[in-house]
């Protein structure tokens, strides 16, 4: 039917489940509200970006992700204000329905084309566990700590703190601090490459997790290291999927990769509600511990995975981790025009000395 009617009809969807909050409180009724407005959010977030696909050119994908990317992250840290309104529980619902149907008008007085879709080859996760496990596996703890983000922490905050503004302030520093992240751990990525950032976001994940369960007693020190948590948080899916990129050859479709890549990290994100939030009905203590825990699985194993030569790296693209599955689409590492003319121009670092020598020798021949 169309990018406009379809958005059109998810934005009923979600404006209906919404508004359904407000007409009888009962955890599953509820429930069912969540799943509705759950699916019709990601449908409307495919519709957008498939949209943004067909209109973007391989001249200016990346320029358009990157807008993108900020826009959504700064949406969700600016939403996450909205549980600091001192208004009853009804009014976020009704709020929240107003921006679905302002955005709705925007797109419903705009004409589009229909898109061509292309034939894929679509890959199975063992398929992609056999091309690229770290990038499989990082996917699936990314999700399950960005999962358990969203949905299990404001309710840790909430029973630790007691007030909902403390929830909307940690929440929107701790995804600023995942945007502010994203420009440096990419470049620092394409330089010493995926592995050892990954390792980095797991290993820094764990102490900073640990610090939380031990130390953010006041306030500024929760939002503080909220804020560093935002940091390695939100870094570990766009690394994995640079390290998935790393790993393909010019026969492999990029989009199916990060597809498949996409759906390991919703079966993160999926656990993650369901195993903290039994840990919680346990102890509130061992709520970081088993983030910590799963972020010390993360950095061990990337450690010990195998190592990619820096020439033979591709370049680290900013993907927002809640997105849609369309997304994959607008990667502008598939034009290989755009990777040649972002590739780095520094000297490649690696970790065996012999290769250090060999290139600072090359490097002196070609001053001379």
């Amino acid at each position: 039917v169309g990018h406009a009617r379809s958005y059109s009809a998810f934005s009923a969807i979600m404006v209906m489940a919404f508004l359904g909050h407000t007409l009888h409180f009962n955890p599953w009724f509820w429930a069912g509200l969540r799943l509705m407005s759950g699916f019709a959010f990601y449908a409307l977030l495919i519709v957008l970006e498939s949209w943004l696909n067909e209109k973007s050119s391989s001249a200016d994908r990346g320029r358009v992700l990157a807008v993108y990317t900020v826009v959504f992250f700064m949406a969700t840290a600016i939403g996450q204000l909205i549980l600091g309104l001192d208004v009853s529980s009804h009014v976020v619902f009704v709020l929240g329905s107003v921006l679905v149907l302002a955005s709705l008008f925007l797109v419903a007085i705009t004409r589009i084309s229909q898109p061509q879709l292309k034939p894929f080859e679509r890959y199975s996760l063992p398929k992609v566990l056999h091309i690229a496990p770290l990038a499989l596996v990082g996917s699936i703890i990314g999700g399950f700590f960005v999962g358990g983000f969203y949905t299990m922490m404001p309710i840790f905050v909430l029973n630790a703190y007691q007030q909902q503004s403390v929830v909307a302030a940690f929440m929107a520093i701790t995804i600023l601090g995942g945007l502010l992240a994203q420009w440096p751990v990419g470049s620092l990525s394409d330089h010493y490459g995926r592995r050892k950032l990954l390792a980095w976001a797991g290993l820094f994940s764990f102490v900073i997790c640990l610090l939380l369960a031990l130390l953010a007693s006041q306030t500024w020190l929760f939002y503080l290291l909220g804020f560093l948590l935002g940091t390695s948080l939100f870094s570990i899916y766009p690394l994995s999927v640079a390290r998935a990129n790393d790993r393909l050859d010019d026969s492999k479709d990029l989009v199916e990769i990060s597809r498949s890549l996409l759906f390991a990290y919703g079966i993160g994100s999926f656990l993650a509600p369901l195993i903290l939030g039994a840990i919680l009905g346990v102890s509130g203590s061992l709520f970081f511990a088993v983030l910590a825990l799963a972020a010390l699985l993360l950095g061990g194993y990337a450690l010990a995975a195998e190592r990619i030569a820096n020439d033979k790296l591709s370049v680290f693209v900013a993907v927002p981790a809640a997105s849609g599955a369309s997304l994959a689409q607008m990667d502008p590492r598939q034009d290989e025009q755009w990777v040649e003319n972002h590739k780095p121009d520094y000297p490649e670092q690696t970790d065996n000395t012999a290769d250090v020598e060999a290139s600072a020798a090359k490097n002196a021949e070609s001053q001379r």
